[in-house]
């Protein structure tokens, strides 16, 4: 890389993550400060720490020439899976996740950086396969690459971080060129298991009433009986198109098979999921349900958010946060403390660096010199931007809790070492943009 190349570099997208870390380091000194005024922690030094060496490497993989990763990316695949995978049997636990691996006090969590790994090989495998594979082939392999990792992380269980995958894997197809038929099917999936997950929760501890058409949901019977008579409709139905090839065949193999992998999928994730993990979709629907328990977090946080008004309390002058009202409050709930000081203004400001964050992104995406780099900033954009909606929405009332950080601010070194990264390869593509 040439001297005059560091003036290529986008100077708006570093400048919008490097101040998200700025007020994350802020606000985490704040949230460390007790009711006396007394800083009761020492998190904000570390978090300063984590920043300066997040910024340094931004700028150190700015300078490398992104394409040399292709080659790379299996072996970083590889790696980061053989990580997850050493957690998942010898690694601590943190919040009820055994999500970490270290000695001492030094530690790191490779499902961070799995999600930027995953990216890079996946943009290598699609930027591979566009000219060669059939397009349900290409989403199928594209899907396993993401699956597996999504599946070692919820092993730990992490369910949030596993989640982040789910809109890698859909915009990057989509950007790929994958037949849309295919994103739409994995979409009505996820929803509709969602659904059916949480409908049989709502008529136990929100209804309060046995509704028996709903019993075909927990039932395992009434599982089978289904499933048997979809996978019949669904034969039939194959067996139509292969001899007519007529269309509405095809339709009703894919909404049976929505259907019948959605019921199958709702009805494993109450056997696995624990207690809390379907408690924290139970208080989502409703806080009063377990005021003082579960529904503790979400009803604080609104109230943080509510307190503090149009230009908030001041820097340091909130009260939930200094009086311990919210857990987790330097990790999950840091927008709830950085809206109760800076109120609605500061929560639009923090709303605008991500949204310029997701701009510069997807200029990226566009101007990029190969599908390599294109594919790579897609993914990139669809991390930051559900990190964003997830843990805002969390805090507001309007998502569960899913334990997923507010990138860039919320306390973790992993986290914030993980999202600096990604920014370094955005701004690499950005300088590599007219070389071919």
């Amino acid at each position: 890389m040439k001297i005059q190349d560091i003036f290529e570099i986008d100077l708006l997208l570093l400048a919008a993550a490097v101040t998200l870390t700025i007020f994350g380091v802020l606000f985490i000194y704040s949230s460390g400060l007790n009711s006396s005024g007394t800083q009761s922690s020492s998190e904000y030094i570390k978090q300063i720490i984590w920043g300066a060496c997040g910024v340094l490497l931004a700028l150190s993989l700015a300078v490398i020439d992104y394409r040399r990763l292709l080659t790379l990316s299996p072996y970083l695949y590889l790696g980061t899976l053989g990580l997850l995978l050493y957690t998942c049997l010898f690694g601590h636990t943190v919040n009820g996740a055994k999500a970490w691996m270290g000695v001492g006090n030094f530690g790191i969590q490779p499902s961070e950086f799995t999600k930027i790994t995953t990216i890079l090989f996946l943009a290598r495998y699609l930027d591979a396969s566009k000219r060669k594979a059939d397009s349900f082939i290409r989403f199928l392999l594209a899907t396993l690459i993401v699956f597996i990792p999504m599946a070692l992380v919820l092993i730990q269980p992490d369910f949030g971080t596993s989640l982040v995958f789910i809109p890698i894997l859909l915009v990057m197809t989509f950007i790929a060129g994958v037949s849309v038929k295919y994103i739409i099917f994995l979409i009505a999936f996820i929803g509709l298991t969602a659904v059916f997950m949480v409908v049989p929760l709502w008529q136990d501890y929100l209804f309060k009433n046995i509704l028996p058409s709903l019993e075909i949901l927990t039932n395992l019977r009434f599982i089978g009986i289904s499933a048997l008579a979809l996978s019949l409709i669904g034969i039939l139905a194959l067996v139509g198109f292969l001899l007519y090839k007529k269309g509405y065949f095809f339709w009703i193999v894919y909404g049976v098979g929505i259907v019948l992998f959605s019921l199958g999928a709702s009805y494993m994730s109450h056997r696995v999921l624990k207690d809390y993990q379907l408690m924290r979709l139970i208080v989502f629907l409703n806080p009063e349900v377990d005021p003082r328990g579960a529904g503790w977090n979400i009803i604080q946080s609104i109230t943080a958010i509510g307190s503090g008004g149009l230009w908030g309390k001041g820097y340091l002058a909130g009260t939930h946060s200094h009086y311990r009202f919210l857990p987790q409050q330097s990790t999950d709930f840091i927008f709830s403390i950085f809206s109760e000081e800076w109120g609605l203004f500061g929560g639009i400001l923090v709303f605008g660096l991500f949204l310029l964050i997701s701009l510069r992104l997807v200029r990226i995406m566009k101007i990029a010199s190969d599908p390599f780099g294109t594919y790579i900033a897609a993914g990139l954009s669809a991390m930051y931007s559900f990190h964003f909606a997830v843990n805002v929405g969390m805090a507001m009332g309007i998502m569960p809790i899913t334990g997923i950080p507010l990138l860039f601010m919320s306390y973790g070194g992993s986290a914030l070492i993980s999202a600096m990264s990604g920014i370094g390869l955005a701004l690499s593509i950005h300088v590599r943009r007219f070389i071919r």
